[in-house]
Protein backbone atom coordinates (compact mmCIF):
# COMPACT_ATOMS: atom_id res chain seq x y z
CA UNK A 1 0.00 0.00 0.00
CA UNK A 2 1.06 3.30 -0.57
CA UNK A 3 1.98 6.14 1.99
CA UNK A 4 0.10 9.07 2.17
CA UNK A 5 -0.25 12.27 4.29
CA UNK A 6 -2.76 12.71 6.66
CA UNK A 7 -4.57 15.76 8.18
CA UNK A 8 -4.99 15.54 11.69
CA UNK A 9 -6.38 17.41 14.82
CA UNK A 10 -5.07 21.00 14.63
CA UNK A 11 -6.46 22.04 10.92
CA UNK A 12 -9.98 21.94 12.61
CA UNK A 13 -11.16 24.67 13.14
CA UNK A 14 -7.91 26.90 11.48
CA UNK A 15 -7.78 25.74 8.37
CA UNK A 16 -4.93 27.21 6.65
CA UNK A 17 -4.83 26.31 3.06
CA UNK A 18 -1.04 27.16 2.36
CA UNK A 19 -0.98 23.63 1.69
CA UNK A 20 -3.10 22.88 -1.38
CA UNK A 21 -0.68 25.66 -3.28
CA UNK A 22 1.91 23.33 -3.03
CA UNK A 23 0.18 19.98 -3.97
CA UNK A 24 0.96 18.64 -7.42
CA UNK A 25 -1.93 16.46 -7.63
CA UNK A 26 -4.31 18.19 -5.94
CA UNK A 27 -5.40 15.90 -2.83
CA UNK A 28 -7.27 17.84 -0.43
CA UNK A 29 -10.62 18.36 0.08
CA UNK A 30 -12.32 20.84 1.88
CA UNK A 31 -15.42 20.66 4.97
CA UNK A 32 -16.54 23.49 6.36
CA UNK A 33 -13.79 23.82 9.36
CA UNK A 34 -11.09 21.35 8.32
CA UNK A 35 -9.35 20.24 5.26
CA UNK A 36 -8.55 16.46 4.65
CA UNK A 37 -6.14 14.41 1.73
CA UNK A 38 -7.55 11.86 -0.21
CA UNK A 39 -4.64 8.55 0.48
CA UNK A 40 -5.67 7.69 -2.96
CA UNK A 41 -4.35 10.45 -4.78
CA UNK A 42 -1.34 11.60 -2.62
CA UNK A 43 2.22 10.85 -3.88
CA UNK A 44 3.77 10.88 -0.71
CA UNK A 45 6.09 13.92 -1.84
CA UNK A 46 5.84 15.64 2.06
CA UNK A 47 5.55 19.38 -0.08
CA UNK A 48 2.36 20.43 2.21
CA UNK A 49 3.93 19.17 5.55
CA UNK A 50 6.46 22.55 6.01
CA UNK A 51 3.42 24.68 4.15
CA UNK A 52 1.11 24.16 7.67
CA UNK A 53 1.43 27.12 9.73
CA UNK A 54 -0.58 24.36 11.98
CA UNK A 55 1.87 21.78 11.81
CA UNK A 56 -1.04 19.33 11.12
CA UNK A 57 -0.03 17.00 8.25
CA UNK A 58 1.79 14.35 9.51
CA UNK A 59 2.72 10.92 6.93
CA UNK A 60 0.30 7.92 7.91
CA UNK A 61 3.48 5.91 9.20
CA UNK A 62 4.60 8.83 11.56
CA UNK A 63 0.69 9.79 13.09
CA UNK A 64 1.32 9.98 16.91
CA UNK A 65 -1.00 7.24 18.37
CA UNK A 66 -3.96 9.80 19.32
CA UNK A 67 -3.54 11.00 15.72
CA UNK A 68 -4.87 7.96 14.12
CA UNK A 69 -8.10 8.23 13.79
CA UNK A 70 -7.31 10.77 11.43
CA UNK A 71 -6.46 8.27 8.83
CA UNK A 72 -10.01 6.78 8.24
CA UNK A 73 -11.45 10.19 8.70
CA UNK A 74 -9.54 11.62 5.76
CA UNK A 75 -10.13 8.57 3.71
CA UNK A 76 -13.88 8.69 4.43
CA UNK A 77 -14.20 12.76 4.09
CA UNK A 78 -12.34 13.57 0.81
CA UNK A 79 -14.60 10.80 -0.74
CA UNK A 80 -17.47 13.40 0.10
CA UNK A 81 -16.36 16.94 0.33
CA UNK A 82 -15.51 19.16 -2.90
CA UNK A 83 -11.85 19.48 -3.96
CA UNK A 84 -9.82 22.72 -3.21
CA UNK A 85 -6.52 23.33 -5.09
CA UNK A 86 -6.14 27.66 -4.39
CA UNK A 87 -5.06 29.39 -1.37
CA UNK A 88 -8.44 31.08 0.20
CA UNK A 89 -8.43 33.02 3.96
CA UNK A 90 -8.09 30.91 7.24
CA UNK A 91 -11.18 30.81 9.37
CA UNK A 92 -11.52 34.32 11.38
CA UNK A 93 -10.53 32.86 14.57
CA UNK A 94 -7.91 30.32 13.53
CA UNK A 95 -4.90 31.90 14.72
CA UNK A 96 -6.91 31.31 18.22
CA UNK A 97 -7.36 27.99 17.77
CA UNK A 98 -3.87 26.93 16.15
CA UNK A 99 -2.35 24.76 18.86
CA UNK A 100 -5.69 23.91 21.34
CA UNK A 101 -5.60 20.22 21.76
CA UNK A 102 -8.37 17.90 21.39
CA UNK A 103 -10.71 19.71 19.05
CA UNK A 104 -12.63 16.15 16.88
CA UNK A 105 -15.61 16.83 18.74
CA UNK A 106 -15.73 20.46 16.55
CA UNK A 107 -15.37 18.58 13.61
CA UNK A 108 -18.30 20.27 11.33
CA UNK A 109 -18.98 16.94 8.35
Amino acid sequence: MAMTFVVTDNCIKCKYTDCVAVCPVDAFFEGPNFLVIDPDICIDCALCVPECPAEAIYQDTELPESQKPYLKINADLSQKWPNIIEIIKPLDDADDWNGVPDKLPLLER
